[in-house]
């Protein structure tokens, strides 16, 4: 998946692989290995790459050892991952206990919200894994518009679908949406 997203990004940057070679001093047909998934780029390697195409280096770092599967390839996964941004937090209200099940977790959320009931409560923690895989009928953290949502995410004919657990609500069709971004995997207790 690494190697997918620096081939992305390159490209919506407009720089050519040999450019990138130039400016990171690593081979190019190295650097065609790492975009086509064959190796995985050294740290030191990446962090030249993240340099060079002046993204974070920790955003880029949460896809490293990761595959897509035949079905985030077909809805065209990638896209929907922010590699140039970061969460921002208003308040951060303590540091708590992250279960060892959940070691890929990066943060902790507190639930807003009863829509997700009666997986996840009103004002309990949740869990989240920065630009963690979704696979279909996974948990995930979204942003919609200027909003922050909890979710099932939902792999459907007409596209990806984000469903919530009060039947109340309506789903979300992905494909309709302007301004919509994974922020992560939740975990859940098994």
């Amino acid at each position: 998946m690494i190697g997918n997203m620096i081939s992305m990004i390159r490209k919506e940057k407009g720089i050519t692989k040999t450019k990138l070679a130039e400016i990171t001093g690593i081979n190019i047909g190295h650097l065609t290995h790492i975009e086509k998934g064959e190796r995985n780029p050294s740290h030191r390697a990446l962090y030249l790459i993240c340099e060079a195409l002046d993204i974070p280096y920790e955003e880029l770092l949460h896809t490293y050892d990761k595959t897509l599967t035949l079905e985030q390839e077909k809805y065209n996964y990638l896209k929907y991952i922010s590699y140039n941004k970061v969460p921002a937090f208003s308040n951060i209200e303590d540091y708590v206990e992250c279960p060892s099940s959940f070691s890929n977790a990066a943060f902790a959320y507190k639930v807003p919200d009863t829509s997700m009931e009666p997986v996840f409560k009103k004002d309990s923690l949740i869990f989240v894994e920065i630009a963690g895989l979704l696979n279909n009928k996974d948990y995930g953290l979204f942003k919609v518009d200027d909003k922050i949502l909890i979710r099932k995410f939902l792999y459907r004919k007409g596209g990806l679908v984000l469903r919530s657990e009060d039947k109340e609500l309506r789903d979300i069709l992905v494909p309709d949406l302007k301004n919509f971004h994974i922020i992560g995997k939740i975990y859940v207790n098994s």
